[in-house]
């Protein structure tokens, strides 16, 4: 988000959901210039929520407006220096320094040119009152060693503060680019050099023409074109000539000339040249030393704050007692390791609301809300996912987990799902989990569907639940209904109707292996002992929707035919050949029938997707989890 308001341009807030300030001159948007491109980078990878401040716009208001947040200072040239003592006593900040701006040249050898004199700044009253500044930061962060050790001799009280040389910052499309590139122009006959061209005297471009031309090489000077032809032309050039006339802590083309290909004539402006990543002939190296800046970034940031998740947990409940979930049980798992548990029930009539009652008094970090909807509505089902979504919306934690009122989290586990959510990945909103879907009780474990959810998401307010954008069908009525493809509780953005991409340690290799593991023994082990390897390494869920298979085969008689029927606006008859499960309709199916069903169905399958009908013959293959159960649900099955 970007500091502007809809209404009023003079009106400048801080939202109340960023977490950090991002504070710079100019921002991408403004220029693409080397600072901004390698700010917008880190933004862009940001695990946080980010709000862009133009330092021109920096006041005393938006400072106490936002003295809880973390703040970011990039470049800062445009900022109210008298601004620097509150800054300093009041605020949680770290510093990415891009230049020298202790010297009001932002160069010492731009203050030499000027002045004819030695930058003395260090020791008057601008250069003192910027070295407070990064002393009172958490962190201090640094283009170049040469940089850091040259601010180290003018303040050397800098040196005892966290510092870390970041180096220039690249994101994703950056390193598909680059590759891309130096594939396209591998084998092409290459022989102009390319130069930076530019207005500022401390670039050198006279020098790096002259060098050219004493040299007899062919050149250009790329100058004003889009980001991607800069990039092009670098790719075709066989080197790139860059002598600045002073101090360039971490020029961004010459990265940029080095991932290409291109040779390189550089002097020791050039800060960087001699680090140990960049001066190597291994391209990989210097690779993953650019790759890994974001998280080496970030991860600093996080302990600067002395980051702290909060995790809210969250499911919904609809006569849980009458069915026979275990949903306490969901309950009492979520509380061991949330920080706070959301419950949205949709009018218990048999029980269960009064129960959540007497748990929340217990628990006073659980929210309960009842929500009453019309469930005779022909679309009923659809505001499944309208009540995930509004449990969701209550949630105040940075983080989310959503379960099912028929699921547990083993109590070995709620430590890594903390741990998870610190090191959630920084390019992701939503990670799935595995799961440990029983067949009839605990020696079966299905493999004929996928063993993932989607669980764990951070808490940002586009995230809700309901029918993908190409999935909303719409009724005669206008009422929403899905086609079949979705359960009416994806993950999707409210402002678009998209599903939020998912994280997942599942692989297309595995499924090729689960997929055999019916009629291959073989591939059975195989996919178990991956199975049990995952379970131990991840935080898994158990899922106990088919544990009981008699109630389960009565819900589908009693109420998923409906179900599906008000999700898909598809009306089947109740007859035998709809009837997946028995050769007679719905309605002259038993207690009795069901029973003996559900001891056929323990014994013959492993597992079933009712799209197809069972013959009562068919066996299906399961695996074995090796972990205990939890000990909530040894309560539950006592």
């Amino acid at each position: 988000m970007f500091n502007t308001d809809l209404f009023d341009v003079n009106v400048i807030t801080i939202p109340k959901e960023c977490d950090i300030v991002f504070v710079a001159d100019m921002f991408a948007e403004d220029y693409a210039g080397g600072a901004e491109l390698t700010t917008q980078a880190l933004i862009d990878s940001s695990p946080f929520t980010i709000f862009k401040l133009h330092s021109k716009d920096v006041s005393q208001a938006l400072l106490e407006q936002g003295h809880r947040k973390f703040w970011i200072f990039g470049n800062f040239a445009a900022m109210d220096m008298n601004l620097i003592p509150t800054i300093v006593s009041n605020m949680s900040y770290a510093i990415l320094e891009y230049d020298y701006k202790y010297c009001r040249y932002r160069s010492p050898e731009k203050h030499l040119t000027i002045e004819n004199s030695e930058c003395d700044c260090q020791e008057n009253i601008y250069g003192k009152m910027i070295s407070a500044f990064y002393q009172g930061a958490k962190s201090l962060w640094w283009m170049s060693e040469k940089q850091m050790e040259y601010y180290h001799s003018k303040f050397p009280f800098l040196a005892e503060k966290p510092n870390t040389v970041l180096s220039s910052v690249f994101d994703e499309n950056f390193f598909l680019k680059a590759k891309i590139l130096r594939e396209k122009y591998e084998n092409s006959e290459k022989s102009k050099w390319a130069i930076l061209g530019s207005n500022s005297w401390i670039k050198g471009v006279d020098d790096a023409k002259k060098w050219c031309e004493e040299n007899n090489h062919e050149y250009e000077i790329l100058w004003g074109l889009p980001y991607d032809e800069v990039l092009e032309k670098l790719a075709q050039s066989q080197g790139l000539v860059f002598l600045p006339l002073g101090g360039d802590t971490c020029p961004r083309m010459v990265i940029e000339a080095k991932i290409l290909g291109c040779d390189l004539h550089l002097n020791d402006n050039v800060q960087h040249k001699d680090e140990l990543w960049f001066d190597t002939d291994a391209m990989e190296d210097t690779e993953s030393y650019l790759y890994a800046a974001r998280d080496r970034f970030w991860n600093g940031i996080k302990y600067d704050m002395e980051y702290k998740i909060k995790l809210s947990g969250y499911t919904t409940t609809k006569d849980c007692v009458r069915q026979n979930y275990p949903w306490k049980q969901t309950i009492q798992s979520m509380l061991g390791f949330c920080d706070e548990v959301v419950v949205v029930d949709g009018g218990s009539k048999d029980g269960t609301w009064e129960e959540l009652e007497e748990l929340a008094k217990e628990n006073t970090n659980m929210i309960i809300h009842q929500e009453v909807r019309d469930w005779d509505h022909e679309r009923f089902a659809v505001f499944d996912g309208l009540q995930k979504a509004l449990a969701r919306s209550i949630c105040s934690g940075n983080f989310c987990w959503q379960m099912d009122s028929d699921e547990v989290v083993h109590e070995d586990d709620y430590e890594k799902v903390r741990a998870l959510c610190k090191n959630f990945p920084n390019n992701m909103d939503l990670v799935a989990m595995p799961v440990i879907e029983f067949w009839g009780g605990r020696d079966k474990v299905r493999a004929d569907i996928f063993p993932w959810k989607w669980r764990l998401s951070r808490n940002k307010p586009y995230i809700t639940h309901g029918i993908p954008a190409q999935l909303r069908k719409f009724d005669e009525s206008g009422h929403v209904f899905s086609a079949p493809g979705s359960d009416g509780c994806d993950y999707i953005r409210s402002d678009s109707f998209q599903v939020v991409p998912c994280g997942n340690f599942y692989t297309q290799d595995v499924d090729n292996v689960r997929q055999q593991a019916n009629v291959n023994p073989e591939a059975r082990e195989s996919y178990q002992n991956w199975f049990n390897q995952v379970v131990d390494a991840f935080p898994s869920v158990y899922h106990f929707s088919w544990w009981d298979l008699e109630r389960k085969i009565k819900t589908y008689r009693d109420y998923w035919g409906k179900h599906w029927k008000s999700l898909y606006n598809e009306g089947k008859e109740d007859t035998a050949e709809n009837n997946m499960m028995f050769d007679c309709p719905w309605e002259d199916v038993t207690d009795e029938m069901i029973t003996e069903r559900a001891a056929l169905m323990k014994d013959k399958l492993g597992g079933w997707v009712w799209h197809t009908k069972w013959n009562g013959e068919d066996e299906t293959a399961h695996i074995q989890c090796n972990k205990d159960l939890p000990e909530v649900i040894k309560q539950w099955i006592k």
